[in-house]
């Protein structure tokens, strides 16, 4: 998040539904990223869920975080299964955040790897400052992806075109991707609703 100038990020106890309600009546963010689990799974809205701190977040109870008043421009559930949907619930959490108003909306097809969804997301993140589109942002962090251009040793993120390296966290400490070019770490997400 320093690499990027997040202005705020809520970790463990402080990622809950009252904080992410509060933060966002308090300051008009326009990019929101759920870096949390995801399942979606058959069944009606209440079976499919993001997880928080404290609680699970429903498909039900999306429209619910009125995220179109001011509308978000960009949010990312970089959670596994978040862009799925089926007959009983058609849009999937990304879908239906963009019918709750939400301008763009990045999710995942699939179960995802956290060190190559982290290493994805960040070049993601570097790409936007300068792509013409959110898409285009996501398809150049694919594409450095598949050339080997980003690797993760001994728990630290690099990458050929980037500053410097990013420390992961503890519990991936010990992690050595040396590619991360197989599609299973970069192809599952996609941009759903708005590219730009």
């Amino acid at each position: 998040t320093e690499e990027f100038g997040a202005a705020q990020f809520f970790m463990n106890e402080d990622f809950t539904r009252e904080n992410l309600s509060k933060q966002r009546a308090a300051d008009s963010y326009q990019i929101i990223h759920l870096a949390t689990h995801a399942d979606f799974q058959p069944g009606g809205l209440a079976s499919s869920y993001i997880q928080l701190w404290n609680d699970k977040l429903t498909l039900a109870e999306i429209p619910q975080l009125a995220w179109s008043n001011p509308p978000i421009d960009l949010l990312v559930i970089s959670g596994c299964r978040s862009a799925l949907g089926n007959k009983e619930a058609e849009l999937g959490f990304a879908g239906l955040a963009v019918k709750s108003g939400v301008r763009t909306a990045i999710a995942s097809l699939w179960s995802v790897s956290d060190e190559g969804t982290l290493a994805l997301m960040s070049e993601f993140y570097r790409q936007l400052k300068t792509a013409p589109t959110k898409g285009e942002a996501l398809r150049m962090a694919q594409v450095a992806m598949i050339r080997g251009e980003i690797t993760v040793e001994n728990g630290i993120l690099r990458g050929v075109n980037r500053g410097a390296a990013i420390q992961l966290p503890p519990e991936l400490a010990g992690v050595t991707k040396e590619s991360l070019g197989h599609p299973y770490y970069w192809s599952g997400f996609t941009v759903i609703g708005s590219p730009w």
